[in-house]
């Protein structure tokens, strides 16, 4: 199997400011003249991760990473003012912009893949193409699967450890409600309440996330600031449907029908069941569907780092020639 490229350093460090209240962290890596490819990292409120540059030959790319409003590095830090799906994909053309890039590849897992494909769908012309792991399409349902029922059914160990914070509060764990007795949690005045429920948050999603247990991945997840901005931005997103039409995503699709696009999805994601991509794929035919048969959602599983290579290096073959890479 094809492992990651080797961790390297950025080049060029930039600080954006894309309204009053919100600048952003982008960094640049890889080739200076090579084919432009942009990060869009999950969560929401998870920031780039310890590989976001890794999936990338840093010969043939020039890679962009940023962390979203409120999430990582950019500031401030968990802020919700000014924080939605338009936002966010206003914030990808500003970065477009600033950085001097005509048009770009579209990198994104989970919820990477939500935003990736609505900024594609609101600005086509400056797409080279689309890489889209794990497809969540934002809707109510693909919420209700992972934090009310549908994952918990193969995961009930799991799940009651992630229902356990909101017994706190009085209320009966019946699998309803979840994301918005969440947000709750997170508005009171007990830190350590607060940063229990946090952890219960993130640390759910990364048992669900892959196929074995990964040790590593919950240890990261569980970090008391990285768990504290998913569980405050994501239930904020979660329980507004993400800011998006019912469908849209799905409905707007036809807009990507000259933009080249793979999507990989593991066989046995529990966080977004397959039949998304498979949703996907129908209604976008310029796409090709890999499905990995020995990966759940996670990007760090093994079966799924060498298909989402593989992506990288297709997608790269079809432009090199125009970057001279």
């Amino acid at each position: 199997m094809l492992p990651l490229y080797p961790d390297i350093k950025p080049y060029a460090r930039h600080n954006v400011k894309v309204d009053d209240v919100h600048e952003l962290y982008v960094d640049e890596s890889g080739s200076v003249d090579g084919i432009p490819i942009v990060f869009v990292h999950g969560g929401p409120g998870s920031g780039c991760e310890f590989n976001s540059r890794c999936f990338f030959n840093p010969e043939k790319y020039r890679i962009i990473l940023f962390d979203q409003r409120g999430a990582g590095r950019s500031v401030p830090h968990t802020e919700l003012t000014n924080n939605t799906t338009a936002d966010l994909v206003s914030d990808m053309e500003k970065i477009r912009e600033y950085l001097g890039v005509d048009k770009w590849v579209v990198f994104g897992g989970g919820w990477g893949a939500t935003l990736g494909l609505a900024y594609a769908e609101a600005h086509p012309n400056h797409v080279l193409g689309l890489i889209l792991r794990g497809i969540f399409l934002g809707r109510q349902q693909d919420i209700d699967w992972f934090y009310e029922e549908g994952a918990s059914r193969f995961f009930p160990d799991h799940w009651e450890d992630f229902v356990a914070p909101i017994k706190t509060m009085g209320r009966e764990a019946d699998k309803s409600g979840c994301c918005d007795a969440y947000n709750e949690l997170m508005q009171q005045d007990n830190e350590l309440a607060r940063m229990a429920a946090a952890k219960a948050w993130s640390t759910w999603e990364a048992h669900a996330s892959t196929l074995h247990p990964n040790p590593r991945l919950i240890k990261h997840f569980s970090d008391g600031g990285r768990a504290h901005a998913r569980c405050l931005i994501a239930t904020h997103y979660f329980k507004n449907q993400c800011f998006l039409e019912p469908e849209q995503l799905l409905d707007n699709a036809g807009v990507l029908k000259d933009i080249p696009g793979i999507i990989v999805h593991g066989r046995f994601d529990c966080v977004s069941p397959l039949d998304n991509a498979h949703d996907l794929r129908k209604v976008w035919p310029t796409s090709q569907l890999y499905i990995v048969r020995e990966a759940g959602h996670s990007a760090t599983e093994p079966a799924m780092i060498d298909a989402l290579i593989r992506a990288t290096r297709d997608m790269s073959l079809r432009f090199e020639e125009n970057f001279g890479v």
